[in-house]
């Protein structure tokens, strides 16, 4: 691996800003919402980086590749989970434009990174 510290990577540095602008879109669901969607939609935010920074610790390449794969897995569910807010009237398109554009390039590089450190896999 080419890289010293999960901070080095721009999937992390992508995910982060994913997590970041969830944490302000959240703010606008209802309170009711509260310990439901708007939990569920924060926790997924921060499982993409924190699965990402995790990888760091693994000794293995399929533990590697495992941990990146849950982090895509936490992708697809915060993006469900965000179409689902503007189905119900939560929030609009506009809300969440920036987030799916961000998620999309996420899922992108998180791709690529599993391609690159096996092929195979995909």
């Amino acid at each position: 691996m080419a890289w010293k510290n999960y901070r080095d990577l721009i999937v992390w540095q992508k995910a982060m800003e994913v997590a970041a602008e969830v944490y302000e879109i959240s703010k606008k669901l209802p309170k009711e919402e509260l310990y439901v969607l708007s939990n569920q939609i924060r926790r997924a935010a921060v499982s993409i980086p924190s699965n990402i920074a995790e990888v760091q610790s693994r000794n293995s390449k399929k533990e590697f590749i495992r941990f990146l794969f849950i982090a895509l897995g936490s992708r697809s569910e915060l993006e469900t989970q965000l179409l689902l807010s503007v189905k119900v009237g939560y929030l609009s398109d506009a809300d969440i434009d920036t987030a799916m554009r961000l998620l999309e390039e996420t899922g992108k590089l998180l791709t690529s990174l599993i391609h690159s450190q096996s092929p195979s896999f995909l």
